[in-house]
């Protein structure tokens, strides 16, 4: 049995009904857009100003003025995140083993259909190049609290968004604050390995540079840093949003979409693909199924919650289940639309792969090593170091028999332990 029976069901509820019909890039666009600091709704529009506030605040510190380099040394503080609770506790969150398992998981996506390749460019293009100033705004915001969980905020609803920015700058959930922000496994080394370049490095591209207006306020383009597969902010979205929707189920659906609406903001700035948001989705996806089936985890987890939820009840001065209640035109992360936009996520319109579905098999206690994988001839190198294609520096274009991109590349799952296959499920292929 399962103990993330929550993540999958809910996800596969959110995720599978329309997968077989595509909405227009514009109808996406839309939607988007409808969860920016430009909403039909006050209240939500505020909230939004809160914390963008409280992160500027953060990041800020104790110094004069915020400053751009400062960003990089910003982390959450010791009031915020109870890191001496977590430290106490030993555990070892096996990063280095859990980056590999990351890389296998995703090793088929060295190999790509030219069709899927030029779509991945014409997407990031578009969406970068469709923008409206308010959206824009919210993917500078998203991209500068990466470090911290005010983002999440939105995805909570007026009354019980508000109650959470005021616990977590108090520190009243500094368990689970060091708790979410640890579980992140870092995206570093599958961007050494598979070194793509990003949407803005691309000869010939036309991606626009967005100027900070928002967070620094100095008017210097965003850019990034680092490989474009897969996306540490997206993997950092995902993984913030699934285990704060499990903390918080009452808002289970609004955080997990929050998770894709701050991927797609990477789009907006272009600085990463579709492809390079929907690895990161499968990356966090599966670590976070990893962690939640290890008793020791669950139990970090389960004391942090507790904390986390008593905090909310106190500062809502009510039950969640009444706090976290929809508020119509005020809660736009549970209109229906936003249900749409993230099944959108799922593929990004990127051309299907039609085929028969690899069913996974489990393999109870079958230890492998970090570069076992099942996916050895899809994953080699047809033109180049790590399948970069020398003309593109993109992944490499080779036939392919019409079997779904993403569940071919869970051919790679034969080393995943029990759990960790079940991440898999939570994201349905091209």
């Amino acid at each position: 049995m399962k103990l993330h029976i929550t993540v999958l069901a809910s996800s596969l509820a959110l995720a599978m009904p329309a997968l077989a019909k595509d909405i227009l890039l514009s109808q996406a666009e839309s939607i988007a857009k409808s969860v920016t600091p430009d909403s039909a709704s006050v209240a939500f529009n505020d909230l939004e100003a809160q914390w963008l506030t409280q992160l500027r605040k953060a990041l800020q510190g104790d110094t004069a003025a915020l400053t751009r380099d400062a960003l990089a040394q910003m982390r959450q503080n010791s009031i915020q995140a109870d890191n001496a609770w977590l430290q106490a506790s030993g555990y070892d969150f096996h990063t280095t083993e859990n980056q590999q398992m990351g890389i296998t998981l995703l090793s088929a996506f060295n190999t790509l259909p030219e069709a899927v390749l030029k779509d991945n460019l014409a997407t990031v293009t578009a969406i970068n190049h469709d923008a409206d100033v308010n959206t824009r705004h919210q993917a500078l915001a998203d991209a500068e609290s990466v470090e911290y969980l005010y983002f999440l905020s939105d995805a909570m609803g007026p009354r019980l968004g508000r109650a959470f920015l005021a616990a977590y700058d108090k520190g009243e959930l500094g368990k689970a604050a060091a708790l979410i922000k640890a579980s992140e496994v870092s995206t570093g080394a599958a961007k050494k390995y598979f070194h793509y370049p990003r949407p803005f490095q691309v000869p010939g591209n036309t991606i626009h540079l967005t100027p900070d207006d928002v967070v620094v306020k100095d008017g210097h383009p965003y850019t990034a840093g680092g490989g474009a597969f897969p996306s540490g902010h997206t993997n950092t979205g995902y993984t913030d949003a699934l285990l704060m929707a499990e903390m918080i189920p009452e808002r289970f659906d609004a955080l997990v979409i929050r998770g894709a609406r701050y991927g797609y903001s990477r789009l907006v700035l272009g600085v990463h693909y579709p492809l390079d948001v929907m690895g990161a989705r499968m990356v966090a996806q599966r670590n976070v199924a990893h962690y939640l089936n290890d008793p020791y985890y669950r139990t970090l987890f389960n004391e942090a919650r507790a904390q986390l939820r008593e905090a909310l009840v106190k500062e809502c001065g009510t039950t969640i289940v009444e706090c976290a209640a929809s508020t119509g035109k005020d809660d736009p992360y549970r209109d229906p639309a936003m249900h749409t936009f993230y099944r959108f996520t799922m593929t990004y319109n990127l051309p299907q792969q039609k085929g028969e579905h690899q069913p996974l098999k489990n393999t109870k206690r079958r230890r492998c090593s970090a570069t076992d994988s099942a996916a050895e001839p899809v994953a080699s190198a047809a033109s180049g170091v790590n399948g970069r294609d020398g003309v593109t520096g993109r992944i490499s274009v080779v036939g392919r028999d019409r079997g779904s991109t993403v569940l071919a590349a869970s051919g790679s799952v034969r080393c995943l332990r029990d759990g960790e296959k079940n991440a898999l499920t939570l994201s349905p292929g091209l």
